[in-house]
């Protein structure tokens, strides 16, 4: 069955996402979505191997070494990452997904980062002798770890608030302040004159592009794919980490802000909770004169 780019779009894209993948990959994943979507034989899983045969090839390319080596490799690593990311398009367009599909491409994106560093930083030493590279080596992977369990630690605590206040709305929809907030975004546009601020970011979520921006991806990018491209691993490696600290603090403090605000929301929903099994309470029936309420006659 042949599908539309535009079908495509609305049935797979994300509202919002970052930036490297709403100008740099999905005008290509999409095109490729099309093509392989009729076919079956193409599930979800097939093209996560086929993005870890791309990603070993980078490894190649990056254990290599040399100008040329490296820049096949950064092609490579895109080119994996456009594949990893077609799975889930097909997934949720064939509706092919599967539970064991999310684990296994979990854990081969992480593989595939962990062994694209190791062969990145181990290669330019072997080729310049040079320690300073096993220590960015070092560094990228930890901050590739921590914030991707950044990530996941404050999305189990913003859930952990949202259930404790929705549990005291039953008969409500989620309202605004109480929903999910994401966390790399930027509160949304408010009533007033807009601040600049506010303009960037509504022109940013017109376009899909989140204003969280530089996220986990855009450091990979960086330091698999510019680094290598231009020549520079361990300068844009240093960049990219420090960009990526910036906006980790970001988020973090976007987090302690929502805890502190959190037991006043939580008390007021307890309070409007409480009010509202008040109003659902039956009344108290009002006993007939003469008659008790136990419902006995004191007369005869």
């Amino acid at each position: 069955m042949k599908v539309t780019l535009q079908e495509i779009r609305e049935r797979t894209y994300k509202p919002v996402d970052a930036w490297w993948t709403v100008l740099l990959v999905d005008p290509l994943a999409s095109r490729l979505v099309r093509l392989v979507a009729p076919h079956r034989w193409i599930t979800p899983n097939v093209l996560t191997l086929f993005a870890t045969v791309l990603g070993v090839g980078a490894m190649v390319g990056f254990a290599i070494g040399d100008r040329w080596a490296l820049a096949a490799g950064a092609i490579l690593f895109h080119l994996s990452f456009v594949v990893d990311c077609m799975d889930g398009k097909i997934a949720r367009l064939n509706g092919t997904g599967t539970i064991f599909g999310q684990w296994l491409d979990f854990v081969l994106d992480r593989v595939r980062v962990f062994f694209c560093a190791i062969t990145l930083f181990g290669g330019q030493y072997l080729q310049t002798d040079n320690v300073a590279y096993l220590w960015v080596m070092a560094v990228a992977v930890f901050l590739d770890l921590f914030r991707y369990l950044n990530s996941q630690q404050m999305a189990k605590v913003r859930r952990v608030m949202r259930d404790q206040i929705l549990e005291l709305q039953p008969q409500v929809e989620a309202l605004p302040e109480t929903a999910a907030e994401p966390l790399d975004e930027m509160p949304a546009a408010q009533a007033g004159p807009p601040s600049f601020r506010r303009r960037i970011g509504n022109t940013l979520r017109r376009n899909r592009i989140r204003t969280h921006l530089f996220s986990g991806i855009e450091y990979e990018m960086s330091v698999f794919i510019i680094g290598p491209l231009l020549g520079l691993v361990i300068p844009v490696t240093i960049l990219a980490g420090a960009a990526l600290l910036v906006f980790e603090l970001f988020l973090i403090l976007k987090l302690l802000r929502a805890c502190q605000q959190h037991p006043a929301k939580l008390a007021a929903a307890q309070a409007a909770y409480a009010a509202w099994e008040a109003e659902q309470a039956p009344p108290a029936s009002i006993p007939s004169p003469g008659i008790p309420a136990t419902g006995v006659p004191t007369s005869v």
